[in-house]
C-alpha cells in the first residue's frame, strides 16, 4: 500500500527516483505517479480516456436503416415437397435496367447484393435434365431476344468474373416476354402450378422470363395409393380425388368413393366428388342424384356449407 506521497514498505534500488515533490532525503517507489501534482493530471487524463471511449462506443453502434434492395424469401409447395427462392429484389429507380444496368449476354447473379439460391425439395427435372433435391445458385444470362437460366453448383456468385461454367448443372433458354407495364421491383416466383409442374418466373422492368420445373409424382402418388389402400387405415376418398383430378381411372374413383362414404355417411364433400366422377363418365342421372345427396348432407346440422351447396347447383347446371 502506498501512502503519505512515498513508499515505505517496497523499496526498489532500481526504480528509486528523486522528485522534488517529495520529502528530502527519501527515495520512492513510483515517485510521479504519486506526486500530487502528478495524480490531479492522471485523473483529468483518465476521465478523459474513459469520455473518450464512451463516445467511440456509441458512435460505433451499428446504424440500423432499410435495405435499398429488400431481401426476399420464398417457399412455395410443389409436387410433394416444395421450391424455396431466396434473392435480394432491386428496384427500378427511373433506371434503364435490362441491356444497360444488367448487360445483355452477360452473367448476371439475377438480383442484388448477395447471390440468389434455390432449393428443391426433390429432384426435379428441367430443360430435360434431372436435377437432384438440393439447394443450387441462380443465375441468367439476359439477351434482347433470348435469356438463359443457369442451374449452378456454386452458391457465392455475386459477379461474372467469380462464374465457373464447368459447375453448371443444367442451362435452359427462354423466350421473354414484353409486359405492358413497369414492375418497379424485381421479382421471382414459382406460378402456374400443376401436381408435376411449375414455372420459375421473373419479372423486373417490362421483362418476364421464365422456365418449366416438372417432377414425377404420378409413379410416387401411385406406389402411395397402392401400399395404403391395402392398408387398415385406407385413404379412399384421396386416392380417388387424386384419380379424378389426373384423368385416371374413374369407375376405380367412383368404386373407392363409395367406400369413403361408408366410412363417413355425413361427408358432403364425397358425395360431390362423386357426382364430379358420374359427370365425367357420362353418366347425369346418377351425377344428378349423387349431387342431390351432396346438398342435401351440405345443409344438414347447426352449420350448413353453403360453399358446397353452391358447387352442387353449378356441377348441375353443367348438367341440364
Amino acid at each position: 500500500m502506498i501512502d503519505d506521497g512515498y513508499c515505505n514498505v517496497f523499496y526498489n534500488y532500481h526504480l528509486k527516483d528523486y522528485h522534488p515533490c517529495l520529502p528530502a532525503g527519501r527515495y520512492h517507489l513510483f515517485p510521479y505517479l504519486c506526486c500530487p501534482k502528478t495524480t490531479v493530471i492522471m485523473k483529468k487524463i483518465f476521465s478523459l480516456a474513459i469520455a473518450s471511449f464512451i463516445i467511440f462506443s456509441t458512435e460505433a453502434q451499428q446504424l440500423t436503416t432499410p435495405q435499398p434492395s429488400p431481401t426476399a424469401n420464398i417457399k412455395q409447395n410443389f409436387a410433394l415437397s416444395s421450391i424455396e427462392i431466396s434473392y435480394s429484389r432491386p428496384g427500378v429507380k427511373g433506371r434503364k435496367i435490362f441491356g444497360d444496368l444488367v448487360p445483355y449476354g452477360k452473367v448476371w447473379r439475377t438480383g442484388a447484393n448477395n447471390a440468389t439460391t434455390v432449393t428443391f425439395g426433390e429432384d426435379v427435372m428441367i430443360g430435360g435434365k434431372k436435377v437432384a433435391a438440393g439447394k443450387y445458385g441462380l443465375l441468367t444470362i439476359p439477351g434482347e431476344t433470348e435469356w438463359t437460366f443457369i442451374i449452378t453448383k456454386q452458391l457465392d456468385v455475386t459477379n461474372p468474373s467469380a462464374y465457373k461454367q464447368d459447375q453448371d448443372v443444367v442451362r435452359v433458354t427462354a423466350k421473354p416476354e414484353t409486359i405492358p407495364f413497369s414492375i418497379e421491383t424485381m421479382m421471382i416466383n414459382v406460378d402456374n402450378i400443376k401436381s408435376n409442374s411449375c414455372v420459375i418466373g421473373l419479372a423486373w422492368d417490362n421483362v418476364y422470363a421464365s422456365f418449366e420445373v416438372t417432377a414425377d409424382v404420378e409413379s410416387k402418388v401411385m406406389e402411395q395409393i397402392k401400399s395404403t389402400i391395402e392398408s387398415d387405415n385406407r385413404p379412399y376418398f384421396a386416392a380417388a380425388q387424386y384419380y379424378i383430378d389426373n384423368g385416371k381411372d374413374l369407375n376405380k374413383a367412383v368404386e373407392w368413393l363409395d367406400k369413403a362414404y361408408a366410412q363417413n355417411p355425413e361427408a358432403y364433400w364425397v358425395m360431390y366428388q362423386k357426382a364430379r366422377a358420374l359427370k365425367m363418365l357420362g353418366k347425369k342421372a346418377e351425377a344428378i342424384a349423387a349431387s342431390n345427396k351432396s346438398i342435401e348432407l351440405a345443409k344438414k346440422g347447426p352449420t350448413p356449407n353453403q360453399d358446397y351447396v353452391k358447387l352442387n347447383e353449378d356441377l348441375q347446371k353443367t348438367l341440364k
